[in-house]
């Protein structure tokens, strides 16, 4: 992702491609339980693991537990995928931690167009993080082919989760953050995102 490093921040992004930033607040629109042995899996987690000393460390035991655990509510709806690489007709390649696309019709393993990019902050940078991931919520949004969609995007160093959407040429920033020590609130901020990305493909018929 060579082409990132000629932007510095999440404003040199909108700038660049003449999208307008607001800030919006973010609601609960939809909750669930979580589970009680991801709950205790986390818990433990956070008391004994080392899980800062590296990236993989909090993916593996922070990001993707969460998400994926998020993500069972949608399976029939949305697929899930960890690392997967993206390339345009023009070899720009992007390479979200995680990614949420409609689920294909032809099967688990068929990427279809995505509605959700998961950008880990790198050091807890989440200025660097939220420079990455609007990049990808903008080249995401030129591969679906469609100037209706909305994008989420969610920057997280697996303690703090921040959210914003990319909507036609505006760029919303959620000012509220989502805390791994409130965990069901958290999972439930989750669910919600996935929920409202569920109601666009609903709204735009393509569910």
């Amino acid at each position: 992702m060579s082409s990132h490093k000629k932007f510095k921040s999440l404003s040199d992004v909108l700038i660049h491609h003449g999208i307008h930033y607001e800030e919006a607040s973010f609601e609960i629109i939809k909750t669930a339980t979580l589970n009680d042995a991801v709950k205790e899996e986390i818990d433990f987690t956070l008391k004994e693991l080392p899980y800062k000393v590296s990236e993989a460390a909090i993916c593996e035991n922070l990001i993707y537990p969460l998400l994926k655990e998020a993500w069972k509510t949608y399976r029939d709806v949305f697929s899930i995928w960890s690392h997967q690489s993206i390339t345009d007709e023009n070899g720009f390649l992007i390479i979200p931690d995680y990614l949420i696309s409609k689920r294909s019709e032809l099967g688990k393993v068929i990427f279809d167009f995505p509605v959700l990019a998961v950008i880990e902050a790198k050091k807890d940078n989440f200025t660097n993080g939220w420079t990455q991931c609007c990049l990808d919520m903008i080249k995401i949004r030129e591969l679906n082919q469609n100037e209706e969609m909305t994008v989420y995007g969610l920057v997280t160093n697996g303690e703090i989760w921040e959210i914003g959407k990319l909507e036609k040429q505006k760029f919303f920033f959620y000012r509220k953050r989502l805390f791994i020590e409130e965990l069901e609130n958290l999972f439930n901020g989750l669910i919600s995102v996935l929920e409202l990305c569920k109601l666009q493909l609903i709204e735009l018929k393509l569910l």
